[in-house]
């Protein structure tokens, strides 16, 4: 069975592996085109065609997937199955083309968490499960029909980076299992329910990971859990006339009664830096200041002295 793969990041490497691990032949690689990064602007390669380049596996990537010569290109793979894990949203010329159509491996319990952050939004909400899913992809994103789940449980020491790992093991297995089903024709597929109160999980911007302190200690710890490592939190201290950006990796919730003022940060310049929220206060573990490399909090209260 001809296989297409699909993806970018390098959340989508594992399932990959997997495949060729156990056999089956992935015809055709597709992911984003390269880009320039960093101050020198370096060409910089996706994670996907790093990885590709490494197996000697066939790259596509147009900068259209609409595009006339990417189609024909796609079309002459002749693939009977195309597999998408992390990528972008396909046109159905694209998708609708292999005969036993297009699965994509999505980081959530589908209806929950549709849309390009799932694993994020899933910690930030507090939530203390979540999982994956293998549907077939029709019109609307992430709206197809289901063909297995497997659910996992959020640890509460767990953040965005523990759980992209061990969401990216469980999915690539899951993958796999899916892909052998259907070369075998021994599954079924189940329309997703139309659920009520169904939580989104759209694509993050800095907005959403500024700290807002007039929220409890909760809430901020979650949000803090699920941007770390990145792009992670931030709130801005205000040091002088110099405006600080603080970026925040670790936090404790302390519930607790209390007189300071929301968004009051207090320390004894030795052990602790804590910030003063709605229901007790948000402990800061580890951190990092503009130009300053990411530490613990007592490690930067050796030679930085807060206001």
């Amino acid at each position: 069975m001809k296989i297409v793969y699909m993806g970018t990041p390098d959340f989508a490497i594992k399932p990959l592996e997997l495949l060729l691990d156990n056999g089956f032949d992935v015809v055709g690689v597709v992911t984003m085109p390269d880009k320039p990064a960093g101050r020198g602007h370096r060409i910089q390669f996706s994670a996907v065609k790093q990885f590709a380049l490494e197996r000697n596996l066939k790259i596509l990537q147009p900068t259209s997937l609409k595009n006339e010569n990417f189609i024909a290109e796609l079309k002459s793979l002749k693939a009977e199955i195309q597999v998408v894990v992390a990528f972008r949203m396909l046109p159905e010329i694209v998708w609708n083309m292999p005969k036993m159509g297009t699965v994509n491996m999505h980081s959530s319990l589908l209806p929950q968490y549709r849309g390009a952050a799932p694993i994020n939004w899933a910690i930030i909400n507090g939530e203390t499960q979540t999982g994956v899913t293998t549907f077939l992809l029709q019109h609307e994103i992430d709206t197809g029909n289901i063909i297995f789940q497997q659910n996992i449980d959020i640890e509460p020491n767990d953040n965005a980076g523990t759980l992209h790992d061990k969401l990216g093991k469980l999915g690539a297995e899951l993958l796999v299992k899916t892909i052998k089903a259907i070369k075998s024709g021994n599954y079924k597929t189940i329309p997703q329910p139309k659920a009520e109160n169904i939580k989104l999980a759209p694509k993050i911007f800095k907005d959403i990971c500024k700290l807002d302190f007039s929220k409890n200690c909760m809430e901020l710890h979650n949000l803090v859990r699920g941007l770390s490592p990145t792009p992670a939190a931030w709130f801005e201290y205000k040091k002088g006339q110099i405006v600080e950006i603080v970026k925040v990796y670790e936090t404790k919730p302390e519930v607790a009664t209390h007189n300071f003022e929301n968004g009051q940060l207090l320390t004894d310049g030795k052990k602790y830096i804590k910030i003063a929220v709605n229901d007790g206060f948000l402990q800061i573990e580890i951190l990092q200041l503009a130009g300053k490399k990411r530490m613990s909090a007592q490690d930067l209260l050796r030679g930085y002295r807060f206001d």
